[in-house]
């Protein structure tokens, strides 16, 4: 398979690893848009979210837990943080393997597009 994520969770690609367990990977955006930006995507290959089925319902559940554990670990859970999917071409997704965006280290402004 050619994706990018699948190879950084391969370790064909070196990523900077804030967090993994057996299910996930979470590594630093390598374009942040704020001073905490990690991504967080299933080591399994799911393209988008579009691509999801009703037996995904518990992995998504454990990729929101997942990113409370990272925000935990980068010291933003405090004060808050924001968690994105971006969904498709149009919906800003570059990379076509489902990732959660996690960003925060500073106060975030309502633009989101």
């Amino acid at each position: 398979m050619d994706c990018l994520f699948c190879k950084i969770v391969a370790g064909q690609i070196p990523a900077d690893v804030v967090y993994q367990d057996g299910e996930f990977l979470a590594f630093r955006d390598i374009h942040p848009q704020a001073s905490t930006h990690v991504l967080i995507v299933p080591k399994s290959h799911i393209g988008a979210l579009t691509d999801l089925t009703k037996k995904d319902e518990g992995l998504m559940g454990r990729l929101i837990l997942a990113a409370k554990a990272v925000a935990e670990k980068e010291s933003v859970s405090e004060k808050g943080y924001r968690l994105s999917i971006n969904c498709g071409p149009e919906g800003g997704q570059l990379v076509p393997h489902l990732h959660l965006h996690l960003l925060g280290g500073r106060r975030l402004d309502d633009q989101l597009g």
